[in-house]
């Protein structure tokens, strides 16, 4: 880990005196958006708008994450939730490719669990499928983007992603961040890279038989 980027001023105050500065008024002004989201959302879902589920977040300790609920609960005749593609209506694939879901995350960032930029937070089994060196990208506070989103998203191997967040580590900086939110607010007008190839969503992480090496910063 680079111990100039993860123990300078703005890792340790800034970043998070930046989250609160930008994600409060963001918030407010999300508002009048989530609002019918949430009620059209409700009416697909039979009720059902806001999407919660345990995280892990900084140092790995977990949190409840929460986002708009884009998928229906369907079922098979067994009682097992069909797949991805067969439970996301068209509402919720445009709510998914516009990132709208993504806006109650900003309440995450007012709690500390988030922060705007940093490594997605990812399901909590995966946590014992790390290799020691993907397990780094927990040394700072999960993002709403980061630096893998605005390098391709879903799009990309896991083992990218992964190359991409620890790299994040171990580069952070407030022009990093700055260019991070830029780039996203460019891919979120495209949306570029939603879903990985031949899926709705993405592939569930099982674990690397390699390692990866740093992908590249361009």
């Amino acid at each position: 880990m680079s111990a100039a980027a993860t123990s300078s001023w703005y890792a340790r105050r800034g970043k998070r005196l930046l989250d609160v500065l930008l994600a409060a008024p963001l918030l407010l002004l999300a508002v009048p958006v989530l609002l019918p989201l949430a009620a059209a959302l409700a009416v697909q879902n039979q009720g059902a708008w806001l999407f919660r589920q345990r995280r892990p977040g900084l140092q790995g300790r977990v949190f409840v994450f929460y986002k708009l609920q884009t998928m229906t609960g369907q079922r098979d005749a067994q009682g097992q939730l069909l797949p991805d593609e067969a439970r996301l209506p068209r509402l919720g694939r445009w709510v998914r490719a516009t990132s709208l879901d993504e806006l109650p995350q900003l309440w995450n960032v007012l709690r500390g669990d988030l922060s705007l930029v940093g490594p997605r937070p990812l399901l909590e089994q995966y946590l014992p499928l790390y290799s020691p060196e993907q397990a780094r990208r927990h040394a700072v506070r999960p993002g709403i983007t980061g630096w893998a989103q605005v390098n391709g998203r879903n799009a990309i191997s896991w083992e990218q992603k992964f190359a991409y967040d620890v790299w994040y580590v171990d580069h952070l900086s407030p022009g990093l961040d700055m260019r991070i939110l830029w780039r996203t607010f460019r891919r979120v007008l495209s949306a570029q890279g939603v879903t990985a190839p031949g899926q709705a969503t993405t592939t569930a992480f099982t674990g690397s038989s390699v390692s990866s090496d740093h992908p590249p910063t361009a």
